[in-house]
């Protein structure tokens, strides 16, 4: 479980996040949906300690007592353009679960388990400077996941992703919540919303301005559609169907 309660986050004189409070839940996928700028790649780091909120608290957990026994329970994805070239994709996953402390006795099995359930066995050994924006997402994401995390935050993770790459990542994302996972991921992209999410925490101008499930944001907003939701409760004109 992630719950947030009234997270605060100023640079300057902008205000990125004013107003920030939801809880998502353990075997369930939260989305965390806004246009550009909204404060969702802000919210996610807040979460997971890259920032210190300015005022509000974030607890990973039951028993989060520390930013680092958080850290360890945390799985993040939010950029996978920090992968190392010159590794190949099975030596970045060990060199991340060797960093997240990972035991050596288990180290290999858990890269193994990692490589397959990522569709990554053909590849695992080419460096990863030549990997396509599909395959370098797949290997972030495998760093991200091979400490066994109970919670994974991942931002905007199908940009720049083709058809078949949006799929299987689908896919493990359903398979890893049906296992249990936390999985909140932050998104512009309704289809992400509509075809993953059990959860949506809609995020606008900084603050919270709906919660739910799909069909509770729909009647939140007197709309048919999610989309028609949406711009209602971001204040866009819309006529709702």
């Amino acid at each position: 479980m992630i719950e947030v309660r009234n997270l605060r986050k100023a640079f300057g004189p902008v205000r990125a996040v004013s107003d920030v409070s939801f809880r998502a839940s353990n075997g369930r996928i939260t989305g965390i949906l806004g246009e550009n700028g909204a404060g969702k790649t802000t919210t996610l780091a807040l979460i997971c300690g890259l920032l210190r909120p300015d005022e509000g608290w974030v607890r990973v957990g039951p028993d989060d007592s520390s930013p680092i026994e958080r850290r360890r329970r945390l799985g993040a994805l939010l950029d996978h353009k920090g992968l190392y070239d010159r590794l190949t994709a099975r030596e970045n996953i060990a060199y991340f679960g060797r960093l997240q402390g990972v035991l050596p006795c288990l180290l290999e099995r858990r890269v193994e388990d990692v490589l397959a359930r990522l569709d990554l066995a053909r590849v695992a050994d080419r460096r990863v400077a030549g990997f396509s924006q599909g395959e370098r997402m797949k290997v972030a994401l495998g760093r991200a996941i091979v400490h066994s995390p109970a919670h994974v935050l991942l931002d905007e993770p199908t940009n720049g992703l083709d058809i078949p790459s949006v799929h299987g990542l689908r896919e493990v994302l359903r398979r890893m919540r049906d296992s249990g996972t936390c999985i909140l991921f932050s998104t512009h992209v309704l289809d992400e919303v509509r075809a993953l999410c059990d959860n949506v925490v809609i995020i606008s101008r900084g603050r919270v301005v709906a919660q739910g499930d799909q069909a509770d944001i729909c009647r939140l907003a007197g709309c048919a559609t999610l989309e028609e939701a949406f711009l209602a409760l971001t204040h866009r004109e819309v006529v709702c169907s």
